[in-house]
């Protein structure tokens, strides 16, 4: 056998090892498992809460929540709201459930024209807590409200299918421990409770997010894109012609 023959068959196996390897590559890529992010939540004198995150449901919900976990925003927040047989809501800034923020997000669900997010609101499904505007007209402006707070099913309704971002699901038995957080008294939801005052309110006795963290398993889901608040203050300012 010749150089010249000894040099082709050598840059054959070379051709084919680098088209096998290729294949294999692409095979692996195919074939891999992206997992879900796992949220954990450790609830002071309650436990600790498994939640898997959907992100090809609601994508900017989830990278949202994922960067306020990972800038501790949540640490030392509260669970401020509980209705019977519905949900139990947390995550205010203020631990009041009236703090206000600077920045939000799109909501991404049907009625806001966000049509892949098809995650039903059923027992143990977190979701995102927003304002309502539409007494005053302002549809768009309540959809487009939501930033951190957040709130988990106690039970399936149908009612907020398609109105508001669900974006995640408690794993496991944490819906034990969420079900004890809900009958927290202070936090019940009472007929009285629309006309307390935020200094009225006995805020220690609220149930603690000690510490949130969060395992993307190596996926990196970006910067959330978000907007300028809404300022109701400003708009019923100019609405009626007022200064400050």
């Amino acid at each position: 056998m010749n150089k010249k023959n000894i040099g082709l068959i050598i840059v054959m196996v070379i051709i084919l090892a680098l088209i096998g390897y290729t294949i294999a590559s692409n095979v692996v890529h195919a074939t891999k498992t992206i997992k879900n992010p796992i949220v954990t939540m450790e609830i002071k004198d309650f436990g600790e809460v498994k939640i898997e995150l959907y992100p090809d449901m609601a994508p900017n919900t989830v990278a949202n929540f994922i960067n306020l976990i990972e800038n501790h925003y949540y640490d030392g927040l509260t669970f401020h709201r509980a209705v019977e047989g519905f949900m139990v809501q947390g995550g205010d800034k203020e631990g009041t459930g009236r703090g206000e923020t600077e920045e939000t997000i799109q909501g991404e669900f049907l009625e806001n024209g966000y049509k892949k997010n098809t995650l039903r609101h059923s027992r143990g499904v977190i979701s995102m807590a927003r304002t309502d505007y539409s007494n005053l007209g302002l549809t768009k402006e309540g959809y487009n409200s939501a930033f951190s707070q957040f709130f988990i099913m106690l039970d399936d309704n149908t009612n907020l299918n398609g109105n508001y971002a669900a974006f995640g699901k408690v794993l496991d038995n944490g819906m034990e421990i969420i079900d004890k957080v809900a009958k927290v008294e202070a936090i019940q939801e009472k007929e009285e409770s629309s006309t307390t005052t935020s200094e009225e309110l006995d805020i220690s006795q609220y149930p603690v997010i000690t510490k949130m963290t969060v395992d993307t398993f190596g996926v990196n889901y970006g910067n959330p894109v978000r907007q300028e608040a809404f300022d109701l203050n400003s708009y019923l300012m100019k609405l009626y012609g007022l200064s400050f």
